[in-house]
């Protein structure tokens, strides 16, 4: 052997190993060349043919066989105490393909986790693993797990070509087997790596990747059908459940959750669940958000076919899937993607646009195809492996801002000398134009603080500030989560003075497909639960919550809740012990409390369901009118929705702690006669049970700019639906 590349293979910085080691024609016969420090001997056996090779020192075998050309061989490998018979590792062929190298080169392998990564498979007839990994740094590559004792220096990975992508079959290696790759670094350093694209992880803090491959039989042919089929999420029925699936009920696992979960969240009646970043992440702390294994979900609740389960058992039961993904920022853990082969590779290569300046992170490099194309195929991933209806995109405002939480002096423009992102545009609109394309009825939603144009407009759709739209399918409304939570926090005999920030939503209703979202980031971290942000005395904390929830489940928009505030959690939300649910329990006496509120919620998701004007047209300002949306003094809101064929219903909410009888309110002409569907009153709700039993029938009285009008009696902190009789 070369002395080169004998001294190369010993440092772990030899890019073709397969060129020197293995079986290879010479003049006059075959070369065996084969590299296993700590073995005390290597016998080759081709068929009746047994050749002891010669040692060479320092791990190195070698022998030359007369034989005309190279044979189907394998090598039995004496150490002490054991012999290993096995097929050599450099007798095969590459096992990734020249289309899958073309398209890894070009940014667009949509389907990037079968082509790198640890991949269990039949290669020229041998049973073993093919592992592959991006790190066009490197100056060698080797495979490192339990089924080489952790030493890794006979399994160098060979480089193929310019794509900066490195491979080895290992035949004999299967299912369950921890790895990492050694990388060798540019200055000759080596570091130990987590699989980027690796499906399965060890539970943290262990941090190795585990061989996988799915054995998991899906149930839910009917429900892809149906949403493939149905209306897109804008014109549908939408109400989500948000949950932490670590903390709702502590210590299930996803089999163990999909016992209970899915009955729960059907029996409360919402369409479906978000779930807080499932993909493996170090610091439970983080909820997530702070991810190192895109492509795992976390071991901490069981395997991915254990969470493949739970997605299943959920659509059983009728309820769709949203998965918060954060492609936004990943952790700097010097064992997962943070200068993952020595240099910037993941995040970007100016030093002021790779640091976030909030998290302590770092953001991804969007203008790098190969980085671009990673985080796309794991939008795709999610939702064709994992069967996940919808992706809630965190953390979009950062991406899109060059200034984004930075001062003058922190940021460059862009070419036109703005301060959007580029290149982070780009990718948005590359990721949902793909996933839409790839995944009939799924939804992609936007957690965007800005006032960003064209979030939720098609990409190909021109904007005024001259770009195309994102191409989201939803996006959270924020400043409506804001402005009402701060309305509502104020004593009512103040709230005629803040009137406005309940009715300013409906200025830019319709700019967007909206979410209104109340989430696990408004009930922690000292701005306590949504019961206990209302004013008052416990009565009237609960009647401000109920007309509240009321209120927004009838305002245009689709619906977020997170869990523990649909039975009015009284403590801050903790990943430590998640939600309350004894103040369930009937001998706390919990029914008019906690379960009067729950019962609401359930009650709200049911009519709303029914009842196509709350839905149907939300994002058609033509579904919408107010009657009276001025009535500051009296804390008064009134509107009507429409469904597509014209049929209405009328919301009302009054935010003050005294009924109101005989209040008149303008109204259509032609709705005959209403009655109520919904009052947040009721007494089995924990209301004063101030309602309105009767038919209401309009007068020919003019009211509000209406040619009639109803007379009802308005429940204090209270919001009622009426619907045609």
């Amino acid at each position: 052997m070369d002395v080169g590349d004998r001294e190369r293979l010993l440092a772990g910085a030899h890019h073709d190993p397969h060129s020197v080691l293995g079986a290879h024609p010479v003049p006059g016969g075959v070369a065996f060349r084969v590299f296993r420090p700590y073995a005390l001997a290597v016998t080759v056996v081709a068929g009746e043919l047994r050749a002891e090779l010669h040692d060479d020192g320092d791990g190195f075998f070698s022998g030359a066989l007369p034989l005309t050309e190279v044979p189907d061989y394998r090598l039995l490998v004496t150490y002490e105490g054991s012999v290993q018979d096995t097929a050599d590792a450099y007798a095969f062929l590459p096992a990734l393909g020249d289309l899958d190298l073309h398209l890894i080169g070009e940014g667009r392998h949509e389907e990037l986790w079968t082509a790198l990564g640890a991949q269990p498979m039949t290669h020229q007839g041998v049973t073993g693993t093919r592992f592959t990994v991006w790190a066009p740094n490197a100056r060698g590559v080797r495979v490192a797990g339990t089924f080489n004792f952790w030493d890794p220096s006979a399994f160098a990975m060979r480089s193929l070509g310019s794509t900066g992508v490195w491979e080895l079959f290992v035949p004999g290696v299967g299912e369950g087997e921890l790895y990492k790759f050694e990388i060798t670094r540019p200055d000759g350093s080596k570091t130990l790596r987590a699989d980027p694209l690796a499906r399965r992880t060890e539970v943290p803090p262990n941090t190795s990747s585990i061989i996988h491959a799915s054995h998991h039989e899906w149930q839910d042919e009917e429900w892809l059908a149906r949403r493939a089929e149905g209306a897109p999420a804008h014109e549908a029925p939408f109400s989500v459940y948000e949950i932490h699936l670590p903390s709702w009920r502590p210590g299930l696992t996803y089999r163990q959750l999909a016992e209970q979960l899915p009955a729960y969240v059907k029996d409360l009646g919402f369409t479906h669940v978000e779930l807080m970043p499932v993909a493996e992440h170090p610091f439970g702390g983080s909820w997530g958000y702070q991810v190192t294994g895109f492509y795992a979900p976390t071991a901490r609740l069981g395997t991915p076919d254990d969470f493949k389960y739970l997605v299943d058992a959920l659509h059983q039961a009728g309820i769709g899937v949203l998965m918060d993904w954060v492609p936004a920022h990943f952790p700097r853990d010097d064992w997962a993607l943070a200068e993952f082969d020595g240099r910037t590779l993941y995040e970007h290569e100016d030093p002021l646009r790779a640091a976030h300046p909030d998290w302590g992170t770092l953001e991804f490099d969007y203008g790098r195809r190969e980085v671009r194309n990673f985080l796309v195929a794991n939008a795709i991933y999610w939702c064709e492996e994992f069967h996940i209806d919808g992706l809630r995109v965190d953390a979009v405002a950062s991406m899109l801002y060059l200034d984004y939480s930075r001062e003058p002096g922190q940021w460059v423009p862009n070419v036109h000398g703005g301060r959007e992102n580029l290149d982070a545009v780009d990718f948005l609109q590359e990721m949902n134009a793909t996933v839409y394309r790839r995944v009939p009825g799924v939804v992609t939603i936007a957690e965007e603080s800005t006032a960003w144009d064209g979030v939720t407009r098609a990409t190909h759709h021109m904007g005024p500030g001259g770009f195309g739209g994102l191409g989201f399918g939803l996006k959270w409304n924020m400043g409506w989560m804001h402005d009402s939570l701060d309305y509502m926090a104020h004593e009512p005999v103040h709230r005629k003075y803040h009137h406005h920030e309940m009715t300013f939503s409906m200025v830019y209703a319709y700019s967007e497909n909206y979410v209104l979202p109340i989430s696990h980031d408004e009930v922690v971290h000292g701005k306590r639960s949504l019961v206990s942000k209302m004013p008052g005395d416990w009565w009237q904390q609960r009647a401000n919550l109920r007309a509240y929830l009321a209120f927004m489940w009838a305002h245009p928009g689709k619906q977020l809740l997170f869990m523990g505030q649909e039975f009015a959690q009284g403590a801050e939300w903790s990943e430590a012990h998640g939600p309350d649910w004894w103040l369930l329990d009937p001998a706390y006496g919990a029914e008019a409390d906690h379960r009067g509120v729950r019962d609401l919620v359930r009650d709200l998701n049911i009519v709303y369901r029914h009842t196509p004007a709350l839905w149907q047209r939300d994002t058609d300002p033509s579904g919408f009118q107010w009657i009276v949306g001025d009535a500051a003094e009296d804390n008064v809101f009134a509107f009507l929705r429409y469904d597509a064929e014209g049929t209405p219903l009328l919301a009302v909410s009054n935010l003050s702690p005294v009924a109101r009888p005989d209040y008149r309110l303008g109204a259509p002409d032609d709705i005959p006669a209403w009655v109520e569907s919904l009052n947040t009153d009721t007494g089995k709700y924990g209301g004063s049970d101030v309602t309105n039993p009767d038919v209401l029938k309009p007068d020919p009285q003019g009211w509000h700019g209406r040619p009639a009008s109803l007379q009802l009696t308005l429940p204090p902190l209270a919001t009622v639906w009426l619907r045609p009789a």
